[in-house]
């Protein structure tokens, strides 16, 4: 490590990632397992976290990022606030040079607005443009304005020039809770703002979006999304929505700790019952795990503990992160349930309720197909049809021995 002396000359530091870590306090081996972890959650092997390192400490590495702020409640932004590895003012002073953000930068008015004219002249071409928030299209989009200009006039003049766009959040990925029926101004994503206005690159090519949802959305899928960008010098691959893969690539329901419940058709019934105190499992709730895309339980959204997402504690997921569910389906709707790995052991029959075939019979009749609890559904569901056949049945038979 260079021998600096911080205290009497602190623009000899420069570019030396170690002395900013000795400055911080960070040590060596700390940062090392930070970029060990943060190589997993991108999804690279462990034999990359030289290159995640490599990228981390070029000085002249940190990609200029103007954040726009549209309808939003800031959420996501105060997310990024309390991440804590990195905290946010390591991630905006060494890792990304955040050089326009309404929310985070001391300046205002006229010395906010002169600060992004700048870095948009500067910087043409090679910064990533972070939306934060849904865009109006009603009436030209006249419900949000930053300096007196709609969010479309920022966008026609702003974008073009960006490498690339990174949607945070669930608004600015499609909508978020404004796009709620009966969604008054309009309020749609980033990416089908950009299609409508016609927006694209300087040099005609279609500006690459990166869709991050959640409501907020996790600070450590930016910061993955980021440093990828950094290492490999691309985007990362991203789903058929526009999610990078390592972040959304599997369903909240197939990481989620209560999952052994569900394949024992282990429900809580209602809150507070004693399914609900022993931790089985939401569905019967309205949890919307089984048809959520998102890392929520993996990285255990929050950095307070374990189990302290919004399953963990006893509430059900109510899809923020995915299209279409999270502020349209209503909160006690059941869930789709898009894929059921049955487990290697069936639950045995329970009958708690006199008379009729219950849903726990209906499971391991089921089971013998290869389901679980939606198997159990659909037994269910074919039983009572053929009850109501069999009573349709039997009483054309009566008529018929009537009019004989």
């Amino acid at each position: 490590m260079k021998d600096v002396d911080v205290f009497s000359n602190e623009t000899a530091i420069g570019p030396y990632l170690a002395d900013q870590l000795d400055i911080r306090g960070i040590s060596r081996r700390g940062f090392l397992k930070f970029t060990l972890g943060i190589t997993a959650a991108m999804g690279l092997p462990f034999g990359m976290s030289g290159q995640v390192l490599a990228a981390l400490e070029q000085s002249q590495a940190r990609p200029t990022v103007i954040w726009l702020h549209f309808q939003e409640c800031t959420g996501c932004t105060e997310s990024l606030l309390r991440a804590t590895h990195p905290a946010v003012e390591t991630l905006i002073l060494d890792l990304i040079s955040l050089d326009y953000s309404e929310t985070l930068m001391a300046a205002a008015g006229h010395q906010a607005e002169q600060a992004l004219h700048e870095s948009l002249e500067k910087n043409k071409g090679q910064f990533i443009l972070v939306v934060e928030g849904s865009v109006p299209m009603r009436d030209g989009g006249i419900y949000c304005k930053i300096g007196r200009k709609t969010p479309q006039q920022l966008l026609h003049e702003i974008a073009p020039h960006a490498a690339a766009a990174v949607a945070i959040g669930s608004c600015a990925s499609w909508g978020g809770v404004q796009s709620a029926a009966p969604n008054p101004t309009e309020a749609v994503g980033l990416q089908e703002a950009l299609t409508r206005e016609g927006i694209v690159k300087a040099d005609g090519t279609v500006l690459p979006v990166i869709n991050l949802p959640g409501c907020p959305a996790s600070p450590y899928n930016l910061l993955s999304t980021v440093l990828y960008y950094l290492t490999l010098k691309k985007l990362p691959e991203v789903d058929a929505k526009g999610r990078p893969t390592f972040a959304y690539g599997r369903l909240i329901h197939d990481n989620c700790e209560r999952r052994p419940h569900f394949d024992a058709a282990r429900f809580a019934e209602q809150f507070g019952d004693e399914g609900h105190r022993q931790g089985w499992c939401l569905y019967k709730l309205g949890c919307k795990g089984p048809e959520t895309y998102a890392n929520c339980p993996a990285i255990e959204f929050g950095d307070v503990g374990a189990n302290t997402w919004p399953v963990g504690i006893g509430h059900p997921c109510f899809g923020c992160a995915e299209q279409g569910v999270g502020f349209h389906k209503a909160l006690h709707e059941q869930s789709d349930v898009e894929s059921v790995t049955p487990p290697s052991l069936f639950p045995e029959i329970f009958t708690e309720h006199a008379g009729g075939v219950t849903v726990g019979a209906a499971a391991v009749a089921g089971a013998i197909g290869g389901g679980a609890v939606v198997y159990a559904v659909g037994a269910h569901k074919q039983l009572k049809q053929l009850e109501a056949e069999t009573a349709a049945s039997a009483a054309s038979k009566t008529e018929e021995e009537v009019n004989q």
